[in-house]
């Protein structure tokens, strides 16, 4: 392959909690890779995926929505990491829903780079019936910051993305593939494991559970073609492990066995998974504990 035939570059995605970042990468690299759930601040680590087509390799960076409200050094380090993905990037993405453009927004428009090129992309448009009243809307946003290209999508159920690539593609730098073609992301299985079960904690236990909680995977062996995955929930607070645990232990069970058959999905092979609640306390401002999770 000629290297001026084929393009690849890195592409972050960026925009206040809530927009649809990773559900938007999810639907582009064609593979459930990176959390979603509608509590923000569920996406902590930059999680790259990859999306190899006949005539570029695109590979996404997922970020953390950037953090106004919750304060703390694990904030502090997740909007950090928000800054240093924009300056290592060919192209941003800045994510915004459809018809809604707040404060929130504005402040993430405030850290996009003015020397990468960045485009503007309308999520959850199945939702906005009005076309005009869309068109005003990309209009007035346009307006406030100088973007290489527009698009709108339903990251949701997977619209108008073939168009978003296309606008994507010219921006990235002309270079043969930094991936295997059949690869859709760096992190590891182990990496992966975690997130799942981190996933449906969000999902199940919503409003109910505090943001000092994270998700350790303690061992993740193989043995013959299973997997056999032991992962620790840290919660804050003693008070804090029947909300995780449930009635009888319920809620833990239906997390533990959703979370095994995601995986067994994703690695394509059987699962044994164990999962149990441990208090750690103070965790989340704890500045040596973030360097074990990369968000130092």
């Amino acid at each position: 392959m000629n290297e001026t035939d084929f393009r690849c570059g890195f592409v972050a995605i960026v925009g206040r909690p809530n927009v649809g970042k990773s559900t938007l990468m999810n639907h582009l690299i064609g593979q459930k890779i990176s959390i979603t759930s509608k509590k923000a601040q569920t996406t902590r680590h930059r999680v790259t995926g990859i999306h190899t087509a006949d005539t570029a390799q695109f590979v996404f960076v997922d970020t953390p929505g950037f953090q106004t409200f919750h304060k703390g050094a694990l904030n502090e380090a997740l909007n950090k990491s928000v800054k240093d993905t924009l300056s290592n990037v060919d192209c941003v993405l800045f994510v915004v829903e459809a018809k809604r453009f707040s404060a929130a927004d504005r402040e993430v428009m405030a850290l996009l780079p003015k020397n990468i090129p960045v485009i503007l992309v309308v999520n959850k448009v199945d939702k906005a019936k009005d076309k005009v009243e869309l068109a005003n809307f990309i209009d007035d946003v346009r307006a406030e910051f100088n973007f290489a290209d527009a698009e709108v999508v339903s990251a949701k159920h997977g619209q108008r993305l073939t168009e978003l690539l296309a606008k994507v593609e010219p921006l990235l730098p002309e270079s043969v593939p930094l991936y295997p073609e059949d690869m859709v992301t760096d992190k590891s299985q182990r990496f992966l494991a975690a997130e799942i079960v981190r996933e449906k904690l969000f999902r199940y236990l919503g409003e109910e559970l505090p943001y000092s909680m994270n998700v350790e995977v303690e061992a993740f062996e193989l043995d013959g073609t299973m997997y056999r995955i032991h992962v620790a929930i840290l919660v804050d607070k003693e008070g804090q492990k029947p909300i995780v645990i449930g009635k009888g232990g319920e809620k833990l069970k239906k997390i533990s066995t959703e979370a095994r058959l995601d995986m067994e999905a994703l690695f394509d092979t059987k699962v044994y998974l164990e999962v149990w609640v441990k208090v750690k306390s103070g965790w989340a401002d704890d500045v040596r504990f973030l360097k074990e999770f990369g968000l130092d």
